[in-house]
């Protein structure tokens, strides 16, 4: 187990209180008992003092509906840039409330309208369904662009974890393009990439922590129906041959203890070797899930903040 006195000082203590408690990583439990849990970390260890109005919009999508969540900063005006978020929780966990803290710091940091997606989840709703949800929510912020005050053409996609290989795939795939929406920037927290492939930072991070090697397996497991859908670049976008031939401007944030730092490094650089720009950050003695433990990490709401620079810089 890496030692404490190997962890960043101010992500320590989250660790230490984890590892007291008997360290339940994500996979030892049950997905409902994993669900709730993930739900009271992240309104206990997000930023808490941050406020933005909200409008919840219900968006069709085959075999139902779902929400998403649009956060209007005062500052915005009419056809402003948006930025669409993709919540992380390996396709099986999170809300729209899991990530409301986080949302509502990079929509008033940014003062863009920025819209939450509630995709649904597996095992419920296996690949590639959550992926789908976030092609009709963008299909839905075109259709809508003029009511909600938004500009399709200036479009910003922040995903983390599993948000972040959703938002890779649309980034990048010219098969996953939304016709009269324009990509400009990709903002990867600490992504997914390759679900067909355990690089070594699996075994590094395998126990200890709430997100381990094996907690990834987990995940996997249950998003995918089959084992060769691992291989499909939709779901490992690190595995796309033929991407988007200018790449929308991206910012990346690795982090060394985690099982999937190497693939996040990975795809940093298969990005800048397709032509784009590309800014990474690694930060190798934090942990998975600081922006959504950002009300206790300091490093993370630094983050969140150099995140909303960017956006607006490249929107």
């Amino acid at each position: 187990m890496i030692p404490l006195e190997s962890i960043a000082p101010d992500a320590v203590t989250l660790i230490a209180a984890f590892r007291d408690n008997g360290s339940a990583s994500f996979g030892t439990a049950s997905v409902e008992i994993s669900r709730a849990n993930y739900e009271r970390s992240c309104a206990a260890n997000g930023i808490q003092d941050v406020a933005a109005q909200t409008i919840d919009h219900e968006v069709g999508v085959e075999g139902g509906t779902i929400r998403i969540r649009q956060y209007l900063p005062t500052a915005a005006g009419a056809a402003e840039p948006a930025v669409v978020m993709v919540h992380g929780g390996g396709w099986v966990l999170g809300s729209l409330d899991s990530h409301d803290l986080l949302a509502r710091r990079l929509a008033t940091r940014t003062t863009r309208s920025l819209f939450a997606v509630d995709y649904r989840l597996a095992p419920e709703h296996r690949f590639p369904v959550p992926l789908s949800d976030c092609v009709s929510s963008l299909e839905f912020i075109r259709d809508n662009a003029e009511k909600l005050g938004v500009d399709p053409l200036r479009l910003t996609l922040v995903g983390d974890s599993a948000g972040g290989a959703m938002v890779a795939a649309l980034a990048n795939d010219p098969a996953l393009a939304v016709q009269g929406t324009r990509i400009v920037a990709q903002v990867l927290i600490h992504p997914v990439t390759d679900l067909g492939a355990e690089p070594e930072s699996y075994t590094r991070i395998d126990e200890g922590f709430p997100l381990t090697g094996a907690s990834m397996r987990w995940f996997r497991d249950l998003y995918l129906a089959r084992a060769e859908d691992a291989l499909d670049p939709r779901a490992s976008p690190l595995r796309l041959q033929t991407p988007v031939s200018e790449p929308p401007r991206a910012f990346i944030v690795t982090v060394g203890l985690d099982p999937l730092s190497d693939e996040g490094i990975a795809y940093a650089g298969y990005l800048a070797r397709q032509g784009g720009h590309v800014e990474h950050h690694h930060l190798p003695h934090h942990i998975h899930g600081i922006f959504t433990s950002a009300g206790k990490v300091d490093t993370g709401r630094r983050y969140i903040d150099r995140v909303a620079t960017f956006i607006k810089e490249s929107s």
